[in-house]
């Protein structure tokens, strides 16, 4: 076979893969519709509600240090959750039990779950003076087991622990090691969990929708979802697999070829 010939069967059977393989680069950019300088939020007022199987750390003070005291002995000791870092921290406090109630010392039972920290800070407040248990309690309320899950393809699937009780979209993501090229950006999915109903959200992040969206903000429990596009689904296919095997072979050939071809000129 003639050399030139061969060199354009290489190029021909080549070029079409190349192409096929380049990736659109503004698919792989966020905010592609972001012109403003400013996007004024339309987020609800973020206050997470106290669900079921939530773990709180109330703590009582009071000017009677040795009073308030029996009203810090957490239901619940030594419960291990993970970090963001992957460590496991151990942590004290009181299980909202599977009727929605914390069982809180000398009060009893106390109702918690559908209801925000201040309100339920309030009712064991007005618990602890009509009692007259202590004099000018201050209570203070802190979730324990704020958490959000990243899965998907992400740099670092993970589950989040959430400190300062407040994490936004961008920022788990962040944390998750970032959207890699083969996200979909405009196809990511927040589970949300709405007094026992699983809600499915899905946000483009090609758009600026997501600084407007009331999922902007996540909850407690959430699981944020990031599908795979269709090149790297293209990618583990049997024939791509294929593709490095025919490469090799193809310039085999055509070096052998040239090879042939000088020989037979000399």
């Amino acid at each position: 076979m003639n050399i030139n010939k061969l060199r354009i069967l290489f190029v021909a059977g080549v070029l079409p893969l190349l192409v096929m393989s380049c990736v659109n680069s503004r698919k792989v950019v966020l905010f592609n519709e972001l012109n403003q300088a400013s996007i004024k939020g339309q987020v609800e007022d973020f206050e997470p509600i106290i669900q079921k199987n939530d773990l709180l750390s109330i703590t009582v003070s009071s000017l009677n240090t040795e009073a308030a005291a029996i009203f810090n002995n957490p239901n619940i000791s030594g419960t291990q959750t993970t970090t963001a870092t992957g460590n496991q921290a151990s942590v004290a406090g009181y299980l909202v039990n599977s009727d929605g109630y914390v069982q809180f010392p000398v009060l009893g039972n106390i109702k918690a779950a559908g209801l925000s920290k201040k309100q339920l800070k309030d009712n064991i407040t007005k618990g602890l003076i009509d009692g007259k248990l202590l004099l000018d309690p201050i209570v203070n309320i802190r979730y324990l087991n704020y958490k959000v899950t990243v899965i998907g393809e992400v740099g670092h699937p993970t589950v989040i622990n959430v400190p300062n009780e407040k994490i936004s979209l961008l920022e788990a993501l962040g944390l998750a090691g970032d959207l890699t090229v083969y996200s979909r950006r405009d196809n990511v999915l927040v589970i949300r969990e709405i007094e026992g109903t699983k809600t499915f959200q899905r946000l483009n992040l090609n758009t600026n929708e997501i600084f407007t969206s009331p999922y902007y903000y996540l909850k407690s429990n959430d699981i944020v979802y990031v599908e795979t596009n269709k090149n790297k689904v293209a990618s583990t296919s049997r024939a791509v697999v294929w593709i490095p095997v025919i490469f090799s072979a193809l310039s085999t050939i055509v070096t052998v070829a040239w090879i042939i071809n000088n020989n037979a000129n000399k």
